[in-house]
C-alpha cells in the first residue's frame, strides 16, 4: 500500500514531464500522418424497397433526401469531418471544404 507524504501525495504517484508527453504525442502524430484514409463525398441518401431496387435500369431516377445546393457531407473512413460543395478541377470533379467539423468532435466518433 502506498504511503502518503506530508503534502498528501502518494509516494508511488507518477509525475509526468509535460515536455515528454508533448514529444511522445508529436512522435505518435508523425506515425499517423502517413496512414491513408478513404475520403468520400456523400451527395445524399434514399431508402427504397428491394423490389424497387430490382426494377432500376438505365435512366431510372431516385430522389435523394437532400436539397439542391445543400452542402455535401465529406467523410474520412466513414466519419464526417466536413461539409463542402462540388467544384470543377480541370475536367474532374472536386470538393471545396466550406465547414470543418471541430477536431474534438471528430475524435469522439473514431
Amino acid at each position: 500500500m502506498a504511503e502518503e507524504t506530508e503534502t498528501g501525495a502518494s509516494e508511488d504517484t507518477a509525475v509526468i514531464d509535460p515536455t515528454l508527453a508533448e514529444r511522445v504525442s508529436a512522435e505518435n502524430m508523425r506515425l499517423l500522418e502517413n496512414i491513408d484514409v478513404q475520403l468520400t463525398v456523400e451527395v445524399g441518401q434514399a431508402e427504397i424497397k428491394i423490389r424497387d431496387l430490382l426494377r432500376l435500369n438505365e435512366g431510372s431516377v431516385i430522389e435523394l433526401g437532400r436539397l439542391a445546393g445543400d452542402p455535401l457531407d465529406i467523410l474520412a473512413n466513414g466519419t464526417m469531418i466536413a461539409k463542402g460543395e462540388v467544384v470543377m478541377v480541370g475536367e474532374r470533379f472536386g470538393v471545396r471544404f466550406t465547414e470543418i467539423v471541430d477536431p474534438a468532435t471528430r475524435m469522439e466518433t473514431v
